[in-house]
């Protein structure tokens, strides 16, 4: 017997097709859904791994800024400490210089000559006084620059003058004191009697 099939079998295929095409649909649409979760938690992981990491180095940043600021405060108050030193050693130095000074003045002086006055702006000693003659003025210059703590003598100004009806010259002299460094000024004092 022959058998006719009297359904619409091109709809029931037309069917099926497009529940096929709607289930494939359906699951690649689930599928793009998928990815694009997976893609956005993976991009906001690692927007949330970098923001943790920038705070850190945030953080890290304001401690070594504060560190910095520190070790700036530590280096001025190096400073400070070094400059105040140095000016105890200058003062320390300084203080023999006098001694010195009127010392070799009184050793240095020829019996002709007589100071009036004596002045000292930092190294630069003025010396006004009066002689009897320019010879005497002259072995005073040449006493002057032999000496160990006194250097280049310069004359500025001499004058013929009378001084209780005796003829005498006036002279005013500039001399420098030497600079002498801290252990040159304890050598001395460690060469005195009763020093060991």
């Amino acid at each position: 017997m022959i058998r006719i099939n009297l359904l619409p079998h091109r709809e029931l295929k037309r069917k099926a097709r497009q529940q096929q095409i709607a289930i494939l649909a359906g699951a690649v649409s689930f599928l793009g859904i998928l990815v694009v979760w997976g893609v956005y938690t993976f991009i906001a992981g690692n927007i949330e791994y970098q923001n943790a990491r920038n705070q850190f180095l945030q953080s890290r940043i304001a401690v070594l800024d504060s560190e910095i600021a520190e070790i700036r405060n530590i280096k001025s108050q190096t400073q400070e400490l070094l400059a105040r030193k140095h000016v105890v050693e200058t003062l320390q130095n300084s203080r023999s210089e006098v001694v010195h000074l009127l010392d070799q003045l009184v050793r240095l002086l020829p019996d002709g000559v007589y100071l009036q006055s004596v002045k000292q702006n930092d190294q630069n000693i003025t010396l006004m006084g009066y002689a009897q003659s320019n010879a005497w003025i002259s072995m005073l210059m040449r006493n002057l620059e032999s000496s160990p703590w006194l250097e280049s003598p310069l004359l500025i100004e001499i004058k013929a003058m009378t001084v209780n009806n005796i003829r005498q010259n006036e002279f005013n002299m500039r001399v420098k004191l030497r600079r002498t460094s801290l252990d040159d000024a304890q050598k001395p004092l460690s060469n005195l009697p009763g020093k060991s």
